[in-house]
């Protein structure tokens, strides 16, 4: 019979593998990879400050962690937009939690994050967010892709881009945030980015990048688990080294 924490894992692990192909190969096609670090690191301010107001954090940081996506939208250079964010918020997560000293550890806790931590209240959140995140990409995937590989003619046949890009874009924020709960801010950007461009480099068709992705991320989360049973590391910190190694060896 398995432990309470190990199922949470393994259902997070899934969860993570969902986001990681939908969310991490959006990512990949439209080659904005620093969103990921941005809004991750964007989500600890939301985080320390709903601490800090007495609210679940995870809500938090899903807001300041879209805000940054939006920003990064309006902005004509995205990756300047998305570090000035990355710089601003980390600046208010350091004011933040000087308010909070006492409950700081929460805090610290999203910026390493590990999958045998989880509480039933964080796989519920998650996969409340992941259901939504799933429906919104079956109702616009098509236009998701259009927008990726092909803003300007997606303009020119009347497709809103701009109402789809900021929609898109808030849906890699959220699925940072979401990723982030199991491994941490430090190693999002490995578990969401990884898996999609290994899948990205080998898939020879769209549908094949997305279900490589979720396949990488797959083996990376459950080899990563399970062999922290047998050496004394987090299982988020392998999980984020296998999911690069898989990307490294797919380079070749």
């Amino acid at each position: 019979m398995l432990d309470e924490y190990i199922i949470r894992a393994i259902i997070a692990i899934f969860l993570l593998s969902i986001n990681a192909s939908l969310a991490g190969t959006f990512t990949i096609f439209k080659d904005i990879p620093f969103l990921v670090a941005g809004a991750a690191h964007a989500a600890l301010a939301g985080a320390a400050l709903f601490i800090a107001l007495n609210f679940y954090p995870m809500v938090g940081a899903i807001f300041f962690a879209i805000f940054v996506a939006l920003f990064a939208s309006k902005a004509k250079q995205a990756n300047v937009a998305i570090g000035i964010s990355f710089a601003f918020s980390m600046s208010l997560a350091v004011m933040f939690i000087s308010l909070i000293r006492e409950q700081a550890a929460r805090v610290w806790g999203l910026l390493f994050g590990d999958l045998l931590l989880l509480t039933n209240r964080d796989i519920i959140l998650m996969a409340i967010m992941t259901t939504i995140l799933i429906i919104i990409y079956l109702l616009f995937h098509r236009e998701f892709l259009f927008i990726s590989f092909d803003m300007e003619g997606a303009m020119s046949l009347g497709i809103k881009v701009k109402l789809y890009n900021y929609l898109l874009l808030a849906t890699i924020s959220v699925a940072t945030v979401i990723i982030m709960k199991a491994v941490g801010a430090i190693l999002v950007y490995a578990m969401l980015i990884a898996p999609a461009g290994a899948a990205n480099k080998r898939a020879n068709s769209v549908m094949q990048v997305f279900v490589l992705s979720a396949l990488f991320a797959l083996l990376a989360g459950f080899f990563g688990l399970i062999a922290s049973f047998f050496i004394p590391f987090s299982p988020s910190a392998l999980s984020a080294l296998i999911a690069t190694s898989i990307f490294l060896i797919m380079m070749r």
